[in-house]
């Protein structure tokens, strides 16, 4: 299971595309103020961030997670224009696990899928 907090559409239908090739579960949560809460609930393999996401306010969800026993073990990645470097920079100081480019993620995105399946 991973759980994805994204509210861009058009990585969302990249990502669910892909996880359907692969047939691996996914849950979009779009609300900032309960990204915790499903990840307390699902308890993903993995949570896939849009750093960008002025709504989801993921720099405090990462920030969360981390500081939470029960739930800092669980992997974080985050996508981001390669240019923002102050989201970067804010997002690795939250505690990601990995900061990709919003490239770079799409075109490693089977793998990440793959590699989390559990």
């Amino acid at each position: 299971m991973i759980v994805c907090a994204i509210d861009d559409l058009l990585f969302s239908i990249k990502i669910k595309a892909a996880a359907k090739q692969l047939d691996v579960p996914l849950y979009f949560e779009r609300a900032g103020d309960r990204i915790v809460e499903t990840v307390r609930e699902k308890q993903p393999s993995l949570v896939i961030f849009d750093l960008n996401s002025a709504k989801l306010a993921p720099l405090l969800a990462i920030a969360a997670l981390k500081h939470d026993p029960a739930l800092a073990g669980i992997k974080t990645i985050g996508y981001v224009s390669h240019v923002d470097t102050a989201t970067i920079d804010a997002a690795r100081a939250a505690g990601v696990d990995q900061v990709l480019a919003r490239s770079a993620f799409a075109e490693q995105l089977g793998e990440i899928l793959r590699s989390d399946r559990r």
